[in-house]
């Protein structure tokens, strides 16, 4: 399902819209300095900047000559850009995001719903957050003294866990520089590296750090400065610190954001802006809408009341925040005082790439992993072990890139493994999440060299496993057939491969697809009609002509799921 249709989906199931959420607002209602009117103002804005803007737009609406009444709507940024994108945005003047990013990630999710996306400009930038790491203080004696950076997250030599980037921008931010120092020869490094840490996705930040807190190896959380602070401020007993990336980070940079645009272009709008952003320096009492109400002057409203929380350093800074520039001091356990330098986060088109990979690599997957073991897998191959040998490590490395979230069964064939049935089913379909499913799994990878004997029995065990996968078929995940081998098919007496095309074909649902990915090992594979197989049902072939091979052809496996069959 398109990224926009998973957003808007989980927005309806909720039953959110902006005229039923709940919201922080000012109830005041100021009639100072002759108004003539009184103009509600409502900004909608994420959760983690909503309290600051509440501050501010209260001292805002005091101030004489603004004639304003400001409701802050709290809201995810995630679901605000869904609403607006599915033309659900209602009475909101304004929105503060926690990235500009947000924005193009509103043109996406519109264009894939086919509608056209609001009017959205910027107004001005109000305050700013850097990504960091955190991470408990137990947890910062496990670190030892290597200097913690992004290129320890993609070698996986520290653990990562951060939440789902579709909701989190500092999760998104810290994928793009994770990527920013992988090879950009080879892709997989990076898909790898995302595969391992979407094992486990915190539902929340505070999910994360508890998490973090009870783990056993070396692990850290991808969030930013501001939330350790508020953690902080919240469960004192408990801290956790922020640590900053030797080879630099980038900042969260919190936009202004007028909706509709503006509904004049008059010279007098035009300085009247100015003159409101030209107040920033004295806070919100300071920053008014001149002369007009704010009924006649919408824009000049916003403008000012942008510039106001601009200027009020003190609010933003109780609550976590550095200002819009980046500058400012701090005084909460577990960050510094002082500002740490921060670049711009990565272009909004590689943020919402990177998301579109890593909703493919983390869809939870249901699979039947079917494991030749006939005789010819006791031959070498190049690194002086036999073939079962090097399947036995890439089986271990490739079970650890599952989360507790998939469901996994093994099968074993040859040829007449079970009276003249060529497969053998040695652990059924379940959740990975059960230990004693995963030591079960162990055990048969374990067991497997004593497991061989016989021929090839190739394409009966095919036509077997994807009905076995069509039996108990989960909507909810990835049903599929990854098989690996090492020869070709000798079962005479079996189906041929024109009935095991056809076969397939009348098991096709588009509803329920199972597509089955195949695996060659070694020279002796027949590629050619593997590959027919494997297209026929959705899927691909994969050859792996060394033994390094098997792992990262298991990551393009899990990676060119959205491609397929047309992947480059």
């Amino acid at each position: 399902m398109p990224i926009a249709l998973v957003s808007i989906a989980s927005l309806a199931l909720a039953g959110i819209q902006f005229g039923a959420i709940g919201w922080i607002t000012n109830a005041v209602t100021p009639l100072a300095g002759g108004c003539s009117d009184i103009r509600p103002v409502v900004i909608a804005a994420d959760p983690s900047i909503a309290p600051t803007l509440t501050a501010v737009a209260a001292e805002f609406d005091e101030a004489d000559g603004n004639c304003t009444n400001t409701e802050v709507r709290s809201l995810l940024s995630a679901d605000t850009a869904a609403l607006f994108a599915s033309g659900a945005s209602g009475d909101v003047d304004a929105w503060v995001p926690d990235s500009a990013a947000w924005l193009d990630r509103v043109e996406s999710m519109a264009s894939s719903l086919g509608r056209t996306a609001p009017q959205l400009e910027i107004t001005d930038y109000v305050a700013s957050t850097p990504v960091v790491l955190a991470t408990t203080a137990s947890q910062v004696s496990k670190l030892g003294d290597e200097p913690l950076s992004w290129s320890s997250l993609l070698s996986g030599s520290v653990s990562t866990l951060l939440p789902d980037p579709e909701a989190s921008t500092a999760s998104l931010a810290g994928l793009a520089q994770i990527q920013s120092v992988s090879s950009t020869e080879d892709p997989r490094q990076f898909a790898g590296a995302m595969i391992a840490i979407g094992k486990t996705i915190p539902q929340s930040t505070e999910e994360a750090f508890t998490l973090a807190s009870e783990a056993t190896l070396p692990t850290v959380v991808i969030t930013t400065e501001r939330e350790v602070a508020a953690y902080n401020t919240s469960t004192p007993s408990s801290p956790v610190i922020a640590i900053y990336p030797s080879d630099g980070t980038v900042e969260l940079t919190y936009p202004f954001v007028e909706v509709g645009g503006s509904d004049s272009g008059s010279d007098s709008d035009s300085e009247t802006d100015a003159d409101a952003t030209g107040a920033s320096s004295t806070g919100a009492a300071a920053a008014t809408a001149s002369d007009n109400t704010a009924a006649d002057a919408p824009s000049s409203v916003l403008a000012a009341l942008a510039a106001a929380t601009r200027s009020s350093g003190e609010v933003l800074a109780g609550e976590g925040f550095r200002d819009a520039d980046g500058g400012g001091a701090l005084r909460v356990a577990g960050v510094p005082e002082t500002a740490t330098e921060a670049k711009p986060t990565a272009d909004a088109a590689v943020q919402i790439e990177i998301l579109r990979s890593w909703s493919v690599l983390t869809l939870r997957s249901r699979l039947l992993v079917v494991i030749d073991v006939s005789g010819s897998m006791l031959e070498p191959a190049n690194n002086g072990l036999r073939r079962i040998d090097v399947f036995q490590l890439a089986a271990s490395e490739a079970l650890s890139k599952f989360s507790g979230e998939a469901e996994l069964g093994v099968w074993a064939f040859s040829q007449n493994r079970v009276g003249t049935q060529d497969w053998e089913d040695l652990s059924p379909i379940a959740p990975l999440s059960d230990p004693a499913h995963v030591a079960q799994i162990n055990g048969v990878v374990a067991s497997l060299p004593d497991r061989i004997y016989g021929y090839t029995g190739l394409y009966d065990t095919i036509l077997a496993a994807v009905k076995r996968v069509k039996e108990d078929y989960d909507p909810s995940k990835i049903n599929s057939v990854l098989l690996i081998t090492d020869g070709y098919n000798e079962d005479d007496n079996g189906i041929s491969l024109n009935a095991l095309l056809k076969n397939l074909k009348a098991l096709e649902d588009p509803t329920q697809p199972v597509p089955v990915i195949l695996i060659g090992f070694g020279p002796d594979t027949d590629l050619k009609s593997m590959t027919e197989i494997a297209q026929s049902t959705g899927g691909a072939a994969y050859s792996a002509t060394v033994p390094e091979d098997l792992g990262k052809v298991l990551v393009d496996a899990l990676s060119q799921r959205s491609c397929r069959p047309n992947c480059t």
